[in-house]
């Protein structure tokens, strides 16, 4: 029987495909199968170089396009997300793995920050001050910086892209995208509507590769700021290799995300919270709740008890099964680096209460499937504690009172977000108050902000001052400019060598 040709991905340059002529290549899989499903080029440097130049030469017409039709091509934009997001979600499943449901959340968790980049002409206004000094009059303005970057993860596809370049693009830079290799297809759809609503060649293009492109818009002197999600390791290096080069870096890394339960809580609403923030998109999100702490021992045993069955029963599928709750995992390499980290724990001593592991689909037998895994008993020196799994593995770590709930989170080295679950509205408040992360839900298993607030946690899950996308985007991607003016009749006669005093 003949091999079936495999569908070639091609990098987006100058408004049009460009098909990269890359010796280097990769399969891109379906992860519910384990079967190939397209073949990715890995971009050699100089194609990056291709793409930078037509950044560079879209960008002063597009810097000077009014930010009011800049916006309506976002409102067109955002049409266009709408009315495709059924087959954007689609292609997400179809790569990542993630339920349909799930990916049509993604979608609509990205157009929201589109809708937010629609009122880049609000945003973009400076301040004015009349008379600061003798017919002297002060104004500030906020500019694009040039070309900027956007490096994105696997395990938001759409999303995460529409975090950045909404927003970078409506402020009047262009923008080089470089998607990661292990889903690049909706990625690329989602690039393709924002050019049918109208976006300038030159002002958006995809570059597809591995390290070799990350290096090089790293090094890249015409690129002017680097955004960038993923693991805490690239992160760090991405940040140190971007602003040693001179570079503006947004650099956020991995997570450890707790949730506190309190004695007083509802623990069925609390069991329903974990179930979905600990195995939605089988923990493939920097924002999963991989931590839970009960304080007090019957607070975990009742947590224990009411959580494992849910676990026991979690209904796990192809994204095709729209019943299914949780969908396979990334990759083969990434399944077994999360079987590796059961193994562990059960070595290491903790309590495998739920074990995932050797969970097999009929049907899918060769999909990267793990079942949900829940342990109890979990200390703060194993290492399903300390390290990011980013899988459907949920620890139960059992503390004695509030505060040393608190300083069990402050200890740990990430601090993206974090959750407490009570009635007591001390204990809230002192929590969001204390807690060392940042972002914080009360009662809120997965405190995601919206799109006009922003993104960002503390610690070693962001390298860089600024958070992503809401008004800390616009400023990412803007200098401020403050002029000072003074016409020819309020300038008195004779030089002044003094410094300027009003």
């Amino acid at each position: 029987m003949d091999a079936i040709a495999l569908n070639t991905i091609t990098n987006l340059v100058g408004g049009k495909p460009s098909p990269s002529t890359s010796t280097r290549s990769q399969p891109v899989y379906n992860p519910a199968t384990g079967e190939p499903s397209a073949t990715l080029p890995l971009s050699t440097a100089a194609e990056l170089d291709a793409a930078v130049a037509s950044a560079k030469a879209a960008f002063p017409a597009w810097a000077d396009t009014p930010p009011m039709k800049r916006a309506r091509v976002m409102f067109k934009f955002k049409d266009l997300l709408e009315q495709n997001a059924d087959r954007i979600a689609r292609a997400i499943s179809a790569e990542h793995g993630k339920t349909h449901d799930d990916a049509l959340g993604e979608v609509q968790r990205g157009l929201e920050v589109v809708e937010f980049a629609c009122g880049i002409p609000h945003l973009l206004k400076g301040e004015y001050s009349k008379n600061v000094g003798p017919a002297i009059d002060t104004y500030s303005d906020r500019q694009a910086l040039g070309v900027v970057a956007g490096i994105t993860p696997f395990n938001f596809p759409c999303m995460v892209p529409l975090w950045m370049y909404p927003v970078a693009i409506a402020c009047g830079n262009t923008f080089i995208l470089k998607p990661s290799e292990r889903d690049p297809g909706a990625a690329m759809l989602v690039a393709e509507l924002l050019h049918e609503a109208g976006l300038p060649a030159g002002v958006l293009n995809v570059v597809h590769g591995d390290k070799e492109v990350v290096d090089a818009i790293l090094h890249h002197p015409d690129i002017k700021a680097v955004s960038f999600v993923g693991s805490t390791p690239i992160a760090q290096y991405v940040y140190a290799t971007g602003t040693a080069a001179g570079k503006r870096v947004q650099a956020l890394g991995g997570a450890k995300n707790h949730m506190v339960v309190m004695p007083d809580a509802d623990m069925d609403k609390v069991a329903d919270a974990l179930m979905g923030a600990g195995y939605g998109s089988a923990g493939e999100r920097c924002m999963a709740v991989s931590v839970a702490v009960p304080v007090g021992q019957k607070t975990a045993d009742a947590l224990i008890e009411t959580l494992a069955p849910r676990v026991r029963a979690l209904k796990i599928g192809p994204a095709t099964d729209r019943d299914a709750e949780m969908g396979p995992l990334v990759t083969k390499q990434h399944m077994e680096k999360v079987l590796g980290y059961i193994d562990q724990g059960v070595a290491e001593g903790a309590k495998l209460v739920v074990d995932g592991r050797g969970f097999k689909l009929q049907g899918y037998e060769n999909g990267y499937f793990v079942g949900g895994t829940l342990f109890d008993h979990v200390d703060k020196d194993m290492t399903i504690y300390r390290e990011e799994i980013f899988g459907p593995v949920l620890s139960v770590l059992r503390a004695n009172s509030y505060a040393d709930a608190l300083e069990l989170i402050n200890a740990h080295e990430f601090g993206n977000g974090t959750a407490i679950f009570t009635r007591d509205g001390d204990a809230a408040r002192s929590f969001a108050d204390k807690v060392e992360a940042g972002m914080v839900g009360i009662n809120v298993p997965i405190p995601v902000p919206v799109a006009y607030h922003s993104f960002g946690g503390w610690k070693r899950s962001i390298f860089g001052d600024h958070a992503i996308y809401g008004p800390e985007g616009v400023h990412f991607y803007t200098r401020l400019k403050t002029v000072t003016t003074r016409w020819p009749d309020g300038i008195k006669s004779g030089a002044v060598f003094n410094f300027p005093t009003m």
